[in-house]
């Protein structure tokens, strides 16, 4: 495990993910020798016959995204995900895996 500074260079809400199929938000994060992207959201669109989650499933991975970046916003003191673009984080990497991020609220 590993650690590294950096910033969110890009933060969206709307279609990404698994080939742009998925609903959610996204970050674009980056170090001065390092980059990454995260997403967490659902399915972007109803599921069908064959599908292996139910749309109650899906909007409930919604809701939870939606709770991660509520959490992001206020530990930045953003109020909106455009605004959060050049805030830092720390990054932790399990090998070239990022394990998880946060907010640097230490020096905002």
């Amino acid at each position: 495990m590993r650690t590294e500074l950096g910033k969110i260079q890009k933060a969206f809400f709307g279609f990404g993910g698994y080939q742009d199929a998925q609903f959610g938000v996204g970050f674009t994060l980056g170090g001065s020798a390092w980059g990454v992207s995260d997403f967490r959201g659902g399915w972007g669109m109803e599921p069908s016959s064959h599908a292996k989650w139910t749309a109650e499933e899906n909007s409930h991975v919604i809701s939870e995204a939606c709770t991660w970046l509520r959490d992001i916003l206020k530990a930045a003191g953003k109020t909106d995900v455009s605004q959060l673009a050049g805030t830092p984080i720390e990054a932790t990497f399990d090998g070239m895996k990022l394990s998880s991020w946060r907010v640097l609220t230490e020096v905002i």
